[in-house]
């Protein structure tokens, strides 16, 4: 049994709040444990943009490290870990706020932070396939035809979506709709756009409810299929919210 949370952004409060009402309790170490035994997802972008985002790196890197939770990266956190590999990254987008609270660490808070989130990106995989291949979690999905296979072209597609190299006059990459055309079996399960609620279509569901800009943070249980969300604290952003393919 799973338990996959979307987009979180450093929105530390949120999640906390979202767990405890999924029924997660916290140790004094940070360690996770549920009395049904359920096993926490978390289907990448941790940090950038929210208000505490090297709160949520401890958690998941503590209970990475742990085995509490599973993990797969998203755009934003590659282009984290590329900024702890020293390359050359714009420090936008998000990554400021991220950048902020980072320089505000000692050096051994800063070198558990660099160093755990480090090995966690080397070594988890770009989606996760779980529940013998009938569960995908993917940032920002896959197409039924790229599961099971690791290549450039399937990199850019979990972290980005299904990008066609151009882009909107607001400097928004244009997405194809690819969930609209899915037709796998496999049940996938992915964020990076946010939507007002949760969308479920063709065996997919997009539970990026766009907490960072004030909406909700969204959990989804497998097998279940059902979803439990708490409100943003945070101020509103309607424009974010736009349909698929916009």
């Amino acid at each position: 049994m799973f338990d996959i949370i979307g987009d979180i952004h450093g929105c530390y409060e949120e999640m906390d709040t979202l767990l405890q009402k999924a029924g997660y309790k916290t140790d004094t170490e940070g360690l996770l444990s549920h009395p049904d035994q359920r096993t926490l997802v978390s289907l990448g972008d941790l940090t950038d943009r929210g208000p505490y985002n090297t709160e949520v790196l401890k958690f998941a890197i503590t209970n990475w490290k742990a085995g509490r939770l599973l993990y797969c990266p998203g755009n934003h956190c590659d282009k984290l870990y590329r900024y702890f590999l020293g390359r050359n990254v714009k420090i936008n987008n998000g990554l400021e706020t991220t950048v902020a609270e980072l320089d505000k660490l000692n050096r051994k808070e800063y070198t558990f932070i660099s160093e755990g989130f480090k090995k966690m990106v080397e070594n988890s995989p770009l989606y996760l396939e779980l529940d013998r291949g009938g569960l995908v979690v993917a940032h920002a999905g896959i197409r039924g035809d790229l599961i099971g296979k690791t290549s450039k072209k399937v990199k850019t597609f979990v972290l980005y979506g299904d990008i066609t190299g151009e882009t909107h006059p607001d400097g928004r990459p244009v997405r194809r709709d690819w969930a609209k055309e899915y037709t796998h079996d496999t049940f996938v399960v992915y964020g990076h756009t946010p939507v007002k609620e949760p969308r479920f279509l063709n065996h997919t569901v997009n539970i990026d409810t766009g907490c960072v800009f004030g909406n909700t943070l969204t959990l989804f249980q497998w097998p279940e299929k059902t979803t439990i969300s708490v409100d943003s604290t945070l101020p509103y952003v309607a424009e974010k919210f736009r349909e698929p393919g916009e």
